[in-house]
């Protein structure tokens, strides 16, 4: 059986996916397989999640949402899309601290690749595991939790360690979010202002295609809890309010979009951009995204800036997006505080020949690919930016002695002896 990833420009090559439907099936086919990987909500890029024996997806497992009201926690399907429970979490009175743009992808996937909302104070997905439960090597189901020994290099895995068959999520009170849209901010405005304009928001995602106008839209996604909101004036640094509901990408219509121009509404429909009932550019384009500790991000921007004109005309759009330094060891937000910058590619050939340019330029501030994007970068440079990988590949090696997870994504990234 073949399949591809959401995008199209990844046809998976092993020769059968499962779909179990529960742990002990899970067990079993774990078990018994010489080469396994879990497959999410196919929304990397590359080959992280593929195998050259089996695939495995929780898609068909049944749904849970149980809430510790004591320990605000809350425990999921770890194959659970975040938009399948959000709105039911928030019936309950509780949020998640964050979202990514697409609320379409699976918990698992994104804790496992270090996926991330925005906001400088917020840490990524990840960062709000409080244990899960992993099938590993021999079939035995191990929980995990925050403070166990390890715990901080078993969250971002990339599937080396095991499945995950539920993933339990700190939670807090839910909360009502506002989104203003601000359209045309300076290049020059961005350089002088750049913590001011990134702190403005609870969430805050600039949009450019990285022509000398500057940053296209600049979304301030603001919490109606903490205070007076920054959005709804006419002018931010320059940037002019939006009087319409926009697509990140010109001249696109935004019906997929979720609702802005100022109207408080709940976290899971403001903090993603992308409304649940859609699959945005499903099949029409690929990403690449590099992370930069924060200290670089105005160095690291002008760098691509240079790359500008070569970047532009295969691009349909980028966004830079910060958040909260952790203490994960494969988290690309490990160690300090981060600024992402994102390409939303066209899928044309010309991206090959654009990926070492991109990793060139940014190089210099010790940049790291975000693990299920497409990107080209000297392997061995994964020691130097991960300085806790050989504290993982031994708990690796402990925990699947075999390899039985591990594929040519693992063997060129993480495991290159």
């Amino acid at each position: 059986m073949t399949s591809a990833n959401w995008a199209g420009n990844y046809t998976y090559r092993a020769s059968t996916v499962h779909r179990p439907t529960s742990v002990e099936d899970v067990q079993e086919l774990v078990a018994a397989a010489d080469h396994i990987k879990a497959l999410g909500s196919r929304h990397s890029f590359n080959d992280v999640a593929d195998s050259t024996g089996e695939q495995l997806s929780l898609e068909a497992m049944p749904t849970e949402l149980d809430i510790n009201r004591a320990a605000n926690t809350v425990t999921v399907n770890a194959g659970a899309r975040y938009g399948s429970f959000a709105e039911e979490l928030h019936g309950a009175g509780f949020a998640v601290h964050n979202l990514a743009s697409l609320p379409h992808i699976s918990v698992a996937g994104a804790v496992a690749t270090g996926t991330h909302g925005s906001g400088d104070r917020n840490g990524n997905l990840s960062a709000a595991v409080a244990g899960f439960e992993l099938v590993t090597a021999d079939g035995s189901l191990v929980t995990v939790r925050r403070g166990d020994a390890d715990f901080e290099g078993t969250v971002v895995s990339l599937g080396a360690l095991g499945v995950v068959t539920r993933v339990t999520l700190d939670i807090e009170p839910t909360f009502e979010v506002r989104q203003d849209v601000y359209e045309n901010l300076a290049w020059s405005t961005l350089d002088e202002h750049f913590d001011e304009i990134t702190s403005a928001a609870y969430s805050v995602s600039l949009f450019t295609n990285w022509s000398d106008r500057g940053i296209n839209q600049v979304w301030l996604k603001s919490r109606t809890d903490a205070g007076p909101a920054r959005g709804g004036e006419p002018t931010f640094l320059g940037a002019t309010l939006a009087t319409r509901q926009l697509h990140p990408l010109p001249d696109v219509a935004a019906e997929s979009t979720t609702e802005q121009g100022g109207v408080p509404g709940p976290w899971w429909n403001r903090l993603s951009h992308f409304r649940l009932d859609f699959t945005p550019s499903n099949g029409e384009e690929i990403q690449t995204e590099y992370l930069v500790g924060r200290k670089d991000a105005v160095a690291a921007i002008a760098a691509i800036r240079a790359l500008g004109p070569q970047i532009a005309p295969h691009l349909f759009i980028s966004e830079i997006r910060t958040m909260k330094a952790d203490h994960l060891w494969l988290s690309p937000a490990f160690g300090r505080d981060t600024v992402a910058i994102h390409f939303t590619w066209k899928r044309e050939d010309a991206v090959q020949t654009l990926l070492p340019l991109i990793d060139a330029a940014l190089a210099p501030f010790d940049a790291r690919p975000h693990w299920g994007k497409v990107y080209e970068i000297d392997a061995h440079r994964f020691d130097e930016l991960y300085p806790m990988l050989p504290e993982f590949r031994q708990l690796a090696d402990r925990l699947d002695p075999s390899g039985k997870f591990r594929n040519d994504y693992l063997h060129r990234t993480i495991f290159t002896e």
